[in-house]
């Protein structure tokens, strides 16, 4: 007799359960959630990656293209042009980045030869260094500005599983007031 009691107990027990909704929300947002902090902090890494890669080559064509506007670069030039790429930075670090600026001039078989070079916090090319040009650059005689950045990004959350990305970007311009610019004699 009991169990005939238990049954329909227990059949009105799961009709219960199945139509009472309270808690519901509650479960699928807790299911939800962790996708949905892990979508955020992914998008905000992500802007920051970004945002690091645009500074790198704006501050890439900054060196360059300022090195172009000169007939002959000094020491203090060279200083003042290379330390503008860490304004151009702001407001993420410059303390590792590496910047540099030399002056090539194309051969006969495409490749560049390093005239003069400078560098902030890294090193410099030796004179005569040969470079491989881009395709369209290959033109025998040419003398081309090249301004390079490298800047060492360290993800603020992603860093255990990335590690620290070096973010690199190197930009020619042809000189633009004369055929050559005359480099520093030190950097």
């Amino acid at each position: 007799m009991a169990i005939a009691r238990t049954i329909p107990a227990l059949y009105s027990l799961v009709r219960r359960f199945r139509r009472d909704s309270d808690g519901v929300s509650a479960v699928e947002f807790a299911i939800v959630l962790p996708f949905m902090v892990t979508l955020y902090l992914g998008g905000v890494e992500l802007g920051n990656g970004l945002a690091v890669q645009f500074k790198t080559t704006l501050a890439a064509r900054t060196v360059a293209d300022l090195a172009s506007q000169y007939v002959t670069i000094g020491s203090t030039d060279a200083s003042n042009i290379l330390g503008a790429a860490t304004t151009v930075i702001t407001p993420y670090s410059s303390a590792n980045m590496v910047v540099t600026l030399s002056e090539v001039t194309v051969n006969n078989v495409g490749k560049g030869i390093v005239q003069w070079s400078c560098s902030l916090h890294g090193t410099k090319y030796p004179l005569n260094t040969q470079l491989t040009m881009p395709t369209n650059l290959q033109t025998n005689g040419i003398t081309l500005l090249f301004g390079e950045v490298t800047y060492p990004y360290t993800p603020q959350l992603g860093y255990v599983i990335t590690g620290t990305i070096n973010i690199y970007q190197g930009v020619y311009f042809y000189p633009r007031l004369t055929s050559t610019v005359t480099g520093p004699s030190s950097c």
